[in-house]
Order: structure tokens, then C-alpha cells, then sequence
């Protein structure tokens, strides 16, 4: 059945699968029924379902009232892709989509799918690390403070890619931590226009002075800080819920002035920016500072009465451990084995690169890319154990390396193709609109657009949905949604390139084929692509 002409969306379509079955059964407050198939044993015979269990809950013994069938295989509204069949079995109500369509609609318009949109108009977030606040120098920066890097860096990609308006904080002055940062391929901000001045800092002295919570208190290098009671504070707030009900005493040092002042102003600029618009704060942490962090917060809505006004959340990161090792390492220590095992690796499998400067640029990549993968595949909250004594490869199906090698594959293809286009073997790429894509009729094929291209989009906008609005303190983010993502990709594209000969024998009989499959693989490496800028990894061409 034909269907109204749209971007499809995974989303939309149980939405409007749902919405038939809410109203027959007249339950509007009913969880969702459908979802959408994705192993691939399951996906030979259908791509959604309405499991049998939750019918059962909807309507006496399951039994699917007549009409409900008809029109969910009739349903035409925006998102929703053609519908092939749409059938009762005894595992439920299952759909299964007009694939051939669906092919089309897709892969005639790729950016559309795999580019994200930017639904955010003018929105701004501030995105403050906390670990880089007060540094002294890269020793003393941890794994678990690395992570929380690395977490706040990516994030800063998604919400990017989804047309926040980003800001770092805060700003480096520290060139050694700089230069490290850079080998990861993070571009933190070094300007000091967002560093608070003198002024900024006397100007919160003078607000604590008047303040009914905070006495005046010396320090052993008579050096003038503030003490504040903040279990009165927080009994006046109406909010209160998140916060650690062992809050009491804060002794404010000048470093924390700083981090408030740096945090207001920033706030001050989006504000000037954007007026009107949402702004909101994440502060990420690890999990050992996260109590000195409520009373940063804390801090900053007493002296600036406007920061009430300011959405704070709090995301927290679970400590990372290296298993097997005597004593703590330090992130470049980390950095340096990560490294030098990545090069064994190459080494093994190609011979001596270490000449060879594309080669030495790609072994910083892969290493940058295993370490991301190494600190991103867990979700933030839980804890990471890293096993540095087990060698990475570049090859390894869990790994960054591996994501980048199929990247490099697909280069590798193009290059293959155009070459032989050149040189009159095959003919030009035909436009997408005179394509055949009933060819693509291959499980592999299916499993590439279905779990992959198609809801793309959709699992970038879950990173971190917008505006954040939950109640508490904290906040979460499917920060391993991604590398999650890619490493799925990565696995199903390898799985299928190892099967099937994409670049055919040059007879005109298979070009058709031949030109719907490298579609496909141009619509695999967008998506590629796309979600490896959210981490700041560069795409491979050769590995």
C-alpha cells in the first residue's frame, strides 16, 4: 500500500501503531504496545510487533478486535513507511514493511536520513567539566577525570549536531593539558575571554559579605574565605529533592569563586545572546567530587539570585579502574600504552609504518578511537575496569579500531569503483532516482537500512533529549548510545562486505544490482561519518 510521501520515521510509526490500538481498546493512558524488531533472526519474517502478553492486556484473551488489522495495514500519515502485510500470529500482531519502497524512498534521498537535523532553534547549554576546574597540571588529572572529559566532549558533539548553541567551561589556560586533549581530538575552548577577572571575583566577596549564611574565616595562610551553612539555604528552597541531605558546612576557597564567576558569566553571554531562550546548565562529574559539586551549585544560586532562574543539572560519571595494575596510572601513561599497543598491532599486520606519516596520523587516530570507545561504551553512571594488560588490535569486533576499519573498507570501495569508472570498466554512477532498488533483496541489505540508516536521527535526539526537564538533581545521558551505534553498524556492514561481492563483473546485466548496492554503501558511510563527528574521530581512508 502507498503511503503519504515523508521523511519515515521509526518514532512516528509506533506512534501511529499505538494510537489504533489505544483507540479501539478506549485505554488512552496505555503504555506503548508496539516496538521495533532487531535481531535479525526476526527480521526474516517481520519488522514490528505487537507482542501477544501486552495485547492480552489490552483486549480479553488477546483477541485482536476485527478492523484493527485493516487499518493498520492501511494506515497512511506522515513517517509511516509502506506496509507490505500486517497480520495475527500466535507471537502478536506483526507488520512487515514493502521493503523495496522503503529502499527507495530512503536511499533516493540519503542526507535526509543520515545528516542530523537541528530542531534546537537557538537554545543554548552550558556544558561545565568539572575536573578541569583548578587543575594543576596533566598529573593530576585521573582515568575517572579523563572520562568525564571525554563524556562532556561528546556531548558537546551530539547537542551540536542537534543546533544547541554550546559552551564549554571552562577555559583552559594549562598548554600541557591542551596539548593532550588535542591528541585525543578534543578542541577544548583555550580563549580566556570566559576567565573571570579580578573584579568578577570581588564583586561575589562582596555578595557573600552581606549574605545572612556566610561568615567571614581565615585560613592558615590568612587567607580571607568564606564559611557557608547551606542546610539553611537549601530549607528555604522549594526544590530540594537530589540533594545530599549531609550538606551542611562550606568553606569557600578563592578556586571556587572562580569557578562560580567563570559559570556566570558564560551564562550572562547566552543570555545576552539568545534572550528568551532556554538555557541550561550540565555540570559533569566524577563520581568522588560529586558532593563538592551540589556545593558549587549551591554557591552560585546564593550569589546570583538570577542562576535560580538557571536550569542546573548534574551528570555524574562512575570511577574508572585498571584492573591487574599496583599502583594508579596516569591518563598519559594510558595514552602511552594505548598507543604503543596500537602500533604493535599495525606493525603485526602491515610491517614497519614508522616512516610512513599517513600511517603515523592513522595510529594516532586508531589510538584516540579505542581510548573513546574504552571510556564511552559504558553508560556514565556505571563503573569502567580496564584491562590494560589485554593488547587491542585492529580488528577486535568491541573496539574503535574496528569501527575505523570498516570506515577504511568503505573508502577503499569508493576508490576501487571510481578508478575502475575511470578507466571505462564500469560506467558513471547513475542519479539515485534512476536506480532499481528491488535488487537489494539480500538479509544484510535490510539489516543495514532497518537498524541503521532509518532511525539514525532518532538515536542521536536520545543522547540527550532536549530541553532536559526531568526532576532532581541529576541528570542522564545514553552517552554510550553511539559507540553502541557504530560498533552495531560496524558489525552488521562487515558481516554483509565479507558475504557479498558488491563490485560485480563488469556485464551490463549486473550494473543495476551493482549500482543499488553501492547506494546502499553510500548511505552506510554517511551514517558512519555523521556519528564518528559527534566523537571528534576522523574518518579513515586507508588502515
Amino acid at each position: 500500500m502507498a503511503t503519504v510521501v515523508s521523511k519515515l520515521s521509526v518514532s512516528e510509526t509506533l506512534e501511529a501503531f499505538n494510537a489504533i490500538l489505544r483507540k479501539v481498546s478506549g485505554d488512552k493512558a496505555h503504555a506503548s504496545v508496539w516496538f521495533k524488531e532487531s535481531s535479525t533472526r526476526n527480521l526474516r519474517s517481520r519488522d514490528f510487533l505487537a507482542p501477544q502478553a501486552a495485547l492480552r492486556a489490552l483486549f480479553a484473551d488477546g483477541q485482536v478486535p476485527n478492523g484493527v488489522i485493516e487499518r493498520v495495514f492501511s494506515l497512511k500519515c506522515p513517517g509511516v513507511p509502506p506496509i507490505e502485510s500486517c497480520q495475527k500470529g500466535p507471537v502478536g500482531l506483526t507488520v512487515q514493511l514493502e521493503r523495496p519502497a522503503v529502499f527507495e524512498q530512503i536511499l533516493k534521498d540519503i542526507p535526509v536520513y543520515t545528516r542530523p537535523c537541528q530542531p534546537a532553534n537557538g537554545h543554548s547549554i552550558i556544558l561545565n567539566c568539572v575536573p578541569l576546574h583548578g587543575h594543576k597540571g596533566l598529573d593530576s588529572l585521573s582515568l575517572s577525570h579523563l572520562r568525564a572529559i571525554l563524556v562532556t566532549d561528546h556531548l558537546a558533539g551530539v547537542l551540536r549536531v542537534q543546533g544547541m548553541d554550546v559552551h564549554l567551561v571552562p577555559a583552559l589556560g594549562d598548554e600541557e593539558i591542551q596539548r593532550f586533549l588535542h591528541q585525543l581530538r578534543v578542541a577544548w575552548p583555550s580563549a580566556l575571554e570566559t576567565s573571570p577577572n579580578s573584579e568578577d571575583v570581588l564583586t561575589i566577596k562582596e555578595t557573600l559579605r552581606r549574605c545572612p549564611y556566610a561568615t567571614l574565616a581565615e585560613t592558615d595562610q590568612n587567607e580571607a574565605v568564606y564559611k557557608l551553612h547551606l542546610k539553611g539555604f537549601l530549607e528555604k528552597q522549594q526544590e530540594q529533592e537530589g540533594y545530599d541531605p549531609n550538606l551542611d558546612v562550606f568553606l569557600v576557597m578563592e578556586e571556587k569563586l572562580r569557578h562560580v564567576a567563570e559559570l556566570q558569566n558564560v551564562a550572562l553571554q547566552c543570555t545576552a545572546i539568545a534572550p528568551g531562550k532556554w538555557c541550561g546548565v550540565v555540570h559533569v562529574v566524577n563520581n568522588e567530587e560529586a558532593f563538592q559539586q551540589q556545593k558549587v551549585d549551591l554557591l552560585w544560586k546564593l550569589v546570583a539570585p538570577e542562576a535560580l532562574a538557571t536550569l542546573q543539572k548534574h551528570l555524574v560519571c562512575g570511577p574508572v579502574k585498571a584492573t591487574k595494575c599496583s599502583t594508579p596510572m596516569s591518563i598519559l601513561q594510558y595514552f602511552q600504552l594505548r598507543h604503543s599497543q596500537m602500533y604493535e598491532a599495525s606493525m603485526l599486520k602491515y610491517g614497519d609504518l614508522s616512516q610512513d606519516e599517513t600511517w603515523t596520523e592513522n595510529i594516532s587516530v586508531l589510538t584516540s578511537a579505542a581510548i573513546r570507545f574504552e571510556m564511552l561504551s559504558t553508560a556514565h553512571q556505571n563503573q569502567i575496569l580496564l584491562d590494560l594488560e589485554t593488547s587491542i588490535s585492529t580488528k577486535g569486533t568491541k573496539s574503535g579500531a574496528f569501527v575505523m576499519y570498516n570506515c577504511a573498507r568503505l573508502a577503499t570501495l569508493f576508490e576501487t569503483y571510481q578508478r575502475a569508472a575511470e578507466q571505462g570498466v564500469y560506467p558513471s554512477f547513475p542519479l539515485p532516482s534512476e536506480l532499481n532498488y528491488s535488487f537489494l533483496r539480500e538479509e544484510g541489505e535490510w539489516l543495514l537500512l532497518f537498524k541503521s540508516i532509518l532511525p539514525f536521527q532518532e538515536v542521536l535526539s536520545q543522547v540527550m533529549p532536549l530541553p532536559i526537564s526531568n526532576g532532581g538533581l541529576r541528570t542522564t545521558a545514553s552517552t554510550e548510545a553511539i559507540c553502541k551505534f557504530l560498533i552495531q553498524l560496524s558489525m552488521d556492514f562487515s558481516s554483509y562486505y565479507n558475504r557479498v561481492h558488491i563490485l560485480g563483473e563488469p556485464r551490463s546485466h549486473l550494473f543495476s544490482q551493482m549500482f543499488a548496492r553501492l547506494q546502499l554503501m553510500k548511505a552506510v558511510r554517511e551514517v558512519l561519518h555523521s556519528a564518528l563527528a559527534t566523537l571528534h574521530l576522523p574518518p579513515l581512508s586507508q588502515i
